[in-house]
């Protein structure tokens, strides 16, 4: 298991965050070495390989939990705590005032809100989170957008139009590390919605209710559904 440096990632906190407004949820595919695959590939042979080292890492990081900060299209802030269990499975706790909880258990993504006792319910397979919570990122060139590495940021911007319509979701890992420090979904509106972790743990073990969707309460409760 390993934690990462509270200091170092209230730093890194601090620039993502600076990227997060500034620009605005496993992995491991090969890549096709011929050389039409590389031509059609975002980025050419450099991006190519750094995509692939990404994918590599993120293959083997299969749970994390954590804390997190989301910035949404607007300017509000959030924050609580994530859980991640690939693939498929994500839970984020919002921490109060916030009544809202996010579950995926691999087949659904539910937001539900206590408050107003409701739920959203939407099919994994076609939201953005789909490509984050994958087994494998996949690096074919129908699915990546783009991918630029900076000195402080390798960002892989992953989308598919037939799929997800216009939305995309960018995949932000650190460049020495290739760890995970943030990503940012795109709606079709063009709106941004970025999450930011720190103080990440992996290769940890979740209770079997962690990702559980209270499926009784949701058909109940789904707006427009009564």
């Amino acid at each position: 298991m390993a934690r990462q440096n509270s200091t170092a990632a209230v730093d890194r906190v601090s620039l993502s965050r600076r990227a997060a407004l500034g620009g605005g949820l496993g992995l491991g595919l090969s890549l096709m070495a011929a050389a039409t695959g590389l031509l059609a590939f975002p980025g050419g042979a450099r991006g190519a390989d750094a995509a692939q080292k990404v994918a590599d890492h993120f293959a083997s990081v299969k749970t994390m939990t954590g804390e997190f900060i989301q910035f949404g299209p607007n300017g509000e802030q959030t924050g609580g705590k994530f859980f991640i269990d690939r693939p498929g499975k994500l839970r984020f706790n919002y921490e109060e005032p916030s009544s809202v909880r996010v579950i995926a258990d691999g087949k659904a993504v539910v937001i539900g809100n206590r408050k107003l006792r409701t739920w959203d319910l939407y099919p994994l397979n076609k939201t953005p989170l789909k490509l984050l919570l994958a087994e494998r990122i996949d690096l074919s060139a129908d699915m990546v957008r783009s991918v630029k590495e900076d000195p402080d940021l390798i960002t892989i911007v992953l989308g598919n139009k037939s799929i997800f319509g216009d939305s995309t979701i960018s995949l932000m890992f650190d460049p020495k590390s290739y760890e995970l420090r943030q990503w940012t979904i795109r709606d079709a509106q063009g709106k941004d919605t970025s999450v930011m972790i720190f103080n990440v743990q992996t290769g940890v073990r979740f209770a079997s209710n962690v990702f559980k969707v209270p499926y009784d309460q949701v058909h109940k409760r789904t707006r427009g559904g009564g």
